[in-house]
């Protein structure tokens, strides 16, 4: 697989995305479900913990990547949502930082929203990867 980073500008490459990115000869693609602080059993994990859930969030990322041969160095697309952008921000570097010891810096778009499908939930994960 090739990955060529697209960014007219360079301010998101040093916030940690790319702009967009052209991928080719990959033969397959994993659309990954929303991914939350949800324990093994479906159970809410990190009521009213930002960096707790972001964490597990991304543990449960890499594992559904994991169960397909995969990892965070072939995710191509990140949609973050949080119910608190404000709040998620003083964390975000744990995101960055774990893609970026992934060599990877996909395009993303980050969205805050009223409220995630299960309650408590603050911040909810969903990936692209192509390998």
């Amino acid at each position: 697989m090739q990955r060529v980073a697209v960014n007219p500008w360079p301010w998101s490459v040093e916030l940690g995305f790319n702009q967009g990115e052209v991928v080719s000869g990959h033969t397959r693609t994993l659309y990954c479900s929303g991914q939350t602080a949800m324990d093994a059993d479906g159970k809410p994990q990190h009521d009213g913990d930002m960096a707790g859930q972001l964490a597990l969030s991304l543990d449960n990322l890499e594992a559904v990547l994991a169960g397909a041969g995969m990892s965070l160095a072939d995710v191509v697309r990140l949609n973050v949502y949080t119910t608190d952008v404000d709040l998620l921000f003083p964390h975000y570097g744990v995101l960055a930082g774990r893609l970026g010891a992934a060599g990877v810096a996909p395009a993303t778009t980050m969205l805050g929203v009223t409220r995630l499908a299960i309650p408590g939930q603050m911040i909810e994960l969903e990936a692209t990867a192509v390998a």
